[in-house]
């Protein structure tokens, strides 16, 4: 399975009816999309302070994400050890390490990128009037008095 660089964009430390989340954003492959993960308050504030300075396959099941933290010894053997995602963005951050997930994940959970639509969007509208404006003529405007 391809796995798919990520990086912190944002992280969301709600608290009461706030939802905690951090969204991961990549820029591969020419895709521009935005992998928001809800998160405890705790991880949340774990990942902010990190970010700040201070075996199965990895899937999603409903809403639930599942995550490996993979581990390269001294001996350079590699270890996998499954965890939560937030344990492991928290872990990457303080490390150092790259964050990635499996391309199905990307695939299925993400959102567009809702800044490239508004702009998408704005500049087709503008093409628009430009079209408008060009065919415009002095009949479009009825009679004129002399």
């Amino acid at each position: 399975m391809a796995l798919i660089r990520m990086d912190i964009q944002t992280v969301v430390v709600g608290g009461g009816n706030i939802t905690s989340l951090v969204i991961l954003r990549t820029r591969a492959d020419g895709r521009d999309v935005q992998l928001p993960i809800r998160i405890g308050t705790v991880e949340a504030t774990a990942i902010s302070m990190g970010v700040n300075g201070a075996p199965a396959k990895r899937k999603v099941e409903g809403t639930t994400f599942y995550a490996r933290i993979t581990l390269r010894l001294p001996d350079e053997s590699v270890r996998n050890i499954d965890a939560r995602p937030s344990d492991a963005i928290a872990l990457a951050v303080r490390a150092g390490a790259p964050i990635f997930a499996t391309e199905d994940v990307v695939d299925t959970a993400t959102l567009p990128d809702f800044g490239g639509v508004e702009e998408a969007e704005r500049q087709h509208s503008l093409e628009e009037f430009h079209s408008f404006v060009e065919n415009l003529s002095p009949a479009d405007f009825g009679e004129t008095a002399e």
